[in-house]
């Protein structure tokens, strides 16, 4: 017997499926938040709550919370994270998390020095309840090591601090958004990579500095980025943009300001990123290490597969200038003309 539909059991069954593949896709997409304000502060907590329940998922049963400021420069204020930044995220912790905080850097420059010059001690202070020390990860010297490429693609171990690696640890990145040197555009995962590799404590005889492996060549940058978040990613909690002040120009250290006022957050760190370089009008195709670590399943680089949460880029989104070296930084994406012909 043939099967009949009226118009309206058509239509019903239309928008069955449609339902159906809308909340199909939304379960498998990843949550950002975007928050735009006039207070850097409340602009990092409203972003972290807009990503409430999945940041309190992660955050349950974790032994210690590790926060990772980035400081490139242990001076310059705009190329490092202020302080309210970490008051945001310390606000948003300090009814949902009990343990021990640390606020942890490893920065190329001597880090206690950035700690007293941005005033961290102070974001301490104002959360007096709250059990929150701040380490120089180099002092501590402490480490793992990870096997990467020099500039010459010859295997070259580096130290990865330990405690950024602890797998009862939920690690925040406490980002910004900045151009760069030699990735085109440095946010949370740049942050995480470059900042676990250690180097020489204080006053020790020999100086080494184990960051400066990543700087061999434009292509192998972008992979050892890659490899050094593979080994992190597992105790990442919740990736921070602080875009209230962001730098264009000659990043990371060297840039001038723009007042892009929003901040950003996602548990997924590829998405995160994702959502800044597209605030910063950067396109994204462009990001060798977030298209690489989306690749082997680090986070969510693919735009459909990511639901933001507040604003629209469209309605925050500035044109940020880029580092005048460009041109050469976009030879990772062609051939390797540098290299002897392939033979055999």
């Amino acid at each position: 017997m043939a099967t009949t539909f009226t118009r309206r059991g058509l239509f019903g069954a239309s928008a069955g499926l449609l339902l159906a593949s809308r909340t199909a896709r939304a379960a498998t997409q990843v949550p950002a938040g975007l928050f735009k304000g006039e207070d850097r502060r409340k602009n990092v907590t409203a972003a972290m709550r807009l990503i409430d329940k999945e940041i309190t998922a992660k955050l349950r049963g974790r032994k210690s919370v590790v926060i990772k400021p980035n400081m490139v420069s242990t001076e310059r204020q705009l190329a490092a994270t202020h302080a309210d930044a970490l008051n945001g995220i310390l606000d948003y912790l300090a009814d949902r998390y009990k343990g021990p905080v640390y606020i942890a850097e490893s920065s190329a420059g001597f880090t206690t020095a950035g700690f007293d010059n941005f005033k961290y001690q102070a974001a301490i202070d104002d959360h007096k309840k709250m059990n929150i020390k701040l380490v120089d990860l180099n002092e501590e010297a402490e480490y793992e090591t990870l096997q990467i490429l020099d500039g010459n693609l010859q295997i070259q171990p580096v130290r990865l601090a330990k405690r950024l690696l602890d797998p009862d640890a939920f690690v925040i990145s406490a980002g910004l958004l900045k151009t760069h040197n030699v990735v085109i555009a440095t946010l949370n995962i740049k942050n995480m990579a470059l900042g676990a590799p250690l180097h020489y404590k204080q006053g020790e005889a020999k100086r080494w500095n184990d960051k400066r492996v990543y700087h061999g060549g434009v292509r192998q940058t972008h992979y050892d980025i890659m490899r050094t978040a593979e080994r992190l990613k597992p105790n990442w909690g919740v990736a921070v943009i602080d875009g209230f002040e962001g730098m264009e120009g000659n990043g990371p250290g060297s840039g001038t300001p723009v007042a892009s006022r929003v901040a950003i957050a996602s548990t997924d760190f590829v998405a995160a990123d994702r959502i800044g370089v597209e605030c910063m009008g950067v396109n994204p195709e462009w990001m060798g290490y977030l298209q690489y670590c989306a690749k082997v399943g680090i986070g969510t680089f693919d735009r459909a597969g990511i639901e933001l949460r507040g604003e629209k880029i469209e309605d925050v989104q500035k044109k940020y200038r880029l580092h005048t070296d460009i041109d050469r930084m976009m030879q990772w994406m062609g051939p390797l003309t540098e290299l002897p012909p392939k033979l055999g």
